[in-house]
Order: C-alpha cells, then structure tokens, then sequence
C-alpha cells in the first residue's frame, strides 16, 4: 500500500468515526430533569357547540388555566397540555401528536421555555421549528397563538442539577429567539413576560405566581385568545 493510499485510508476511517460519533449525538435523548410531568385536561370533550381552545405550556400554564376557563366560559371550551418536556424533547412532540388526535381545536396557545435550563438557548431556537410543525401538522385549521415565557421573581434561579442555573436574561434571550421562530409563520404573540416583569409581589415563589398573579395571567391570555375566536 503507498503512503498516499495509506493516508486516504486513515482519513476515510477518522471521517467515520466522526460521523458515527455525529449520528449517535443527533439520536441520543435530551438531558432530563429529575422529575417529568405531563397532565392533559379537556373538558366538554363530547360537545360541539363552542369553539375549543388548547393551552400547551408548564405549571405556569396549569395555574392560570382556571381563571381563562372562566373568562372564556359560553364562548369557548378550554383544554390544557401542561408538560415539563424541554421544547427538545421527542416525547414532547409525541405528547402534542396524542392530544391533537384526540380532539380538534380551534385555537392553540403555546409555550415551553421555563424547562430544558439544561439546554442551551441554541438548542430551544433549533427546537421550536419542530414543535410548530407537529401542531401545524396535527392541527392544520387551528389558529395558533405564541406566550412569552414570565420571569422571575429573584432574577436567577438553580435547577435540580447545582451545575445549571437560569435567569431573567436567559428568559429574555429565549423569548427573542422564540419572537424569530414564530414572526416568519405569522403567529401572534401574548406578551406575558411583560405583563407581570417587576412586580415581585405578584409571585407566589421564585418561578410561580400568586392568585393575583395569575388572574392578570389569565386576562391577557383570554383577551390574545378572543381575538382568534372571533370571525
């Protein structure tokens, strides 16, 4: 064997290592956290009557569904995905996909950014393309609405892994990626983060609100959705 063969062999077999190394990266699971969550809630799930509207979100999400439900009562019906999967996460989309099969809605409010901390904000950008399309996918005649992820009351926060950490300006750097994401398909956004940024009294713990907090949630929620709802 020459030596020119000799090197092209030696290339050829590093340049597959690499890219085995790529494939088995690519295919891996995303970084979890300690604990995974999902809770689905559809309510009236045998009428027809009223339009239906899904929340896809995290707690945040859950504990200001009650109050839209309420505001949003005799005009439409109100369901809710809440799930602690990184916008990453393959199960997250398998969790949409089984929703979306198994009821149609008319409007579709969505956020995932206060998990995945884990991930960097690259990785949410790259994701949020994906989850999109699978609610395009499984809800085609759906109008989608696009919430800001909230802040925090401290401003940083520590995750189940000491190593990794949040804060306000990692919220703030993944509300403008997801403001990119969501301006080429046209989807309106509800602000949220604004609605209840520098008003401490407001959270009920670092990350989560209070009643109060909540119900002014819940009012900008159902005034982003009404305007869906009307023809």
């Amino acid at each position: 064997m020459s030596k020119k063969t000799s090197r092209l062999c030696i290339f050829v077999l590093c340049l597959a290592a690499r890219l085995a190394v790529m494939a088995s990266a690519a295919n891996s699971p995303p970084a979890r956290e300690a604990i995974e969550w999902c809770d689905v809630w559809i309510t009236h799930a045998n009428e027809t009557n009223l339009p239906r509207v899904l929340l896809i979100g995290d707690s945040i999400t859950r504990d200001y569904y009650g109050e839209v439900e309420k505001r949003l009562a005799g005009k439409a019906f109100v369901g809710r995905l809440t799930t602690s999967r990184f916008a990453g996460d393959p199960v997250l989309l398998k969790e949409i996909e089984s929703v979306l099969s198994g009821a149609v809605f008319d409007v579709i409010q969505f956020n995932n950014g206060m998990h995945g901390w884990q991930h960097s904000e690259a990785e949410y950008h790259n994701a949020l393309p994906k989850v999109i399309k699978t609610i395009q996918k499984h809800a085609p005649k759906a109008k989608l609405v696009w919430a800001t992820t909230t802040p925090l009351r401290d401003g940083k926060a520590e995750t189940w892994d000491t190593k990794v950490s949040y804060s306000d300006d990692r919220i703030t750097a993944r509300n403008e990626l997801a403001a990119k994401a969501v301006a080429s398909t046209k989807i309106p956004i509800v602000d949220l983060n604004a609605a209840v940024r520098g008003r401490p009294e407001l959270h009920g713990d670092n990350v989560h609100f209070n009643g109060q907090g909540s119900q002014i949630l819940a009012e900008h929620v159902a005034a982003g959705i009404e305007k869906l709802l009307r023809p």
